[in-house]
């Protein structure tokens, strides 16, 4: 009902102006350029909407749109980063937490519950009393002197040039507000992820941050970094699921002097990093380079994160971790829908293990090989909502990461520009024009409400399964659709198993 009066209302003030301009031709065209001229700018020195503040006036053609409803609004701007589409209801959970705007749901469910895809998960009749506090992850194994008490619900790797400085820095500022970490993308460390949000620097195999000229691994710039107090745990980042067995790219549009001279690149060129690590060849050598670089950090947490393609060299990880004794903190498991700004089609959409069944296999694995106790599991694609991490937690997962959840907990509108330094909500650009519009003393909040709602309804979730801890979780909770019936996933891991 608001919302329709509200476009009702505009639909009225442009009939009438238009109406005036028909009867008094100069007077009203005076007045329509006075009233352009002023709505202008106020968008412009307005903060709480990118769109509005890039593109004043015309911006006002969004929020239209999204007054005429839902239907309409998924029509016009409802897609998703990389071409797989972020549905309405998770875009819709995004923004009310957010924004703190109301994060109830009128005339029941609007998903397929017979859909093959649909997913649930059972509660008890006998619902547990909430926690007051969320509960926290201790990451760290025998061979790590600094442990990190991490958030169930963090943010995913998303480097310095994929992003803007101010995405960047909102996003850290959020993290510390909410005492969640925040990883940095292989890019390496800006000055704007270090405003006292906890970082989990991710080194790939461009060693950004700490390279030699030739692109080697340079271990004294590393140890300098690591050693800062806002870096809690270093991630290795093998491969993503956005494009496995492929390296990074930043495109040189994005490249500037700044972001080259925190990488160690040259500017304006196009950024591929190798598709695999110099640093190490093999299993035995990857348990090598954990150990050198948690001697190197003094003793901070330090794990790997990848997708799964080759099963067979997973398990060879496990069993050269046994041989050796050496053992990660943590995995971090990627899957095959992962989202990045500028991939290969081809290795975007047919290469690496989708999600859910890498993380089943890793954990398997782990506890196969008795690692699992010693070993933190993170999972770090396609998190949305309070369901999506219940149901990775009861799969296998310690803690979660999102990285499309928080851009758009930021404000992208998933308008596909990632990869042209085009983002006209100056989140995924670092054309200065289009980063102005991101006002980061507005934006850190929405990253910080967004993370603290999503983790308050998952203890709403946690106390409707009857559970009073997360190690009551596992995976007879969670039911999907196998061969027309419903069945657990412990129930279908039993008989995969069994075959």
């Amino acid at each position: 009902m608001k919302e329709a009066i509200k476009f009702s209302a505009v639909v009225l003030f442009i009939i009438a102006i238009f109406v005036g301009i028909m009867i008094w031709p100069l007077p009203g065209c005076i007045i329509l350029v006075s009233l352009l001229l002023g709505l202008g700018f106020y968008d412009i020195i307005q903060k709480k909407h990118t769109i509005l503040r890039n593109f004043p006036v015309i911006g006002h053609m969004r929020y239209l749109l999204e007054m005429i409803g839902p239907e309409i609004n998924q029509y016009f701007v409802e897609s998703g980063t990389d071409g797989k589409p972020i549905d309405r209801n998770h875009r819709s959970y995004i923004y009310q937490r957010a924004k703190e705007q109301r994060q109830t749901h009128p005339f029941g469910t609007e998903l397929d519950v017979y859909n093959q895809n649909y997913k649930w998960m059972k509660h008890s009749i006998y619902p547990a009393k909430q926690l007051e506090t969320p509960p926290r992850v201790i990451i760290g194994g025998t061979e790590c002197k600094q442990p990190y008490s991490a958030s169930l619900f963090n943010i995913s790797a998303m480097s310095y040039g994929a992003l803007s400085k101010n995405a960047i820095e909102a996003l850290n500022l959020g993290a510390k507000a909410g005492n969640f970490f925040h990883d940095t993308g292989e890019g390496g460390i800006s000055e704007y992820h270090r405003n006292g949000g906890n970082l989990v620097w991710e080194i790939g195999t461009g060693y950004f941050g700490c390279r030699t000229d030739g692109g080697n691994f340079d271990a004294e710039k590393f140890k300098e970094k690591a050693n800062w107090d806002e870096v809690k745990m270093v991630e290795i980042k093998i491969s993503q699921g956005a494009k496995p067995g492929h390296g990074g790219v930043l495109p040189a549009a994005k490249n500037n002097e700044e972001i080259a001279g925190i990488r160690g690149v040259r500017p304006h060129t196009d950024v591929i990093s190798p598709p695999g690590h110099s640093a190490f060849n093999n299993a035995e050598g990857l348990l090598h380079f954990v150990q050198q670089l948690r001697e190197l950090s003094d003793g901070k947490p330090v794990g790997f994160k990848l997708a799964i393609g080759s099963k067979e060299e997973f398990i060879e990880i496990c069993e050269k971790i046994v041989e050796t004794g050496i053992k990660p903190d943590f995995i971090t498991v990627d899957g095959a829908e992962g989202g990045t700004g500028a991939a290969p089609i081809d290795f975007s959409n047919y290469v690496g293990m989708p999600w859910e069944d890498a993380l089943i296999f890793v954990t398997d694995t782990l506890n196969k090989y008795d690692l699992k106790k010693d070993i933190n599991v993170i999972t770090a694609t396609k998190i949305f909502t309070a369901f999506n991490i219940f149901k990775a937690l009861c799969i296998g997962a310690d803690i979660c990461n999102s990285a499309r959840g928080m851009m758009l907990a930021l404000g992208c509108i998933q308008s596909l520009r990632c990869n042209t330094n085009e983002c006209p909500t100056g989140v995924a650009t670092n054309n200065p024009r289009l980063v102005k519009g991101l006002v980061v003393s507005e934006k850190w909040k929405r990253v910080k409400n967004y993370h603290d709602n999503t983790v308050e309804e998952f203890l709403k979730l946690l106390a409707a399964s009857g559970c009073t801890s997360l190690d009551q979780l596992n995976r007879s909770f969670i039911f999907k659709k196998v061969d027309k019936q419903w069945r657990s996933y412990e129930e279908e891991s039993a008989t995969v198993t069994s075959i």
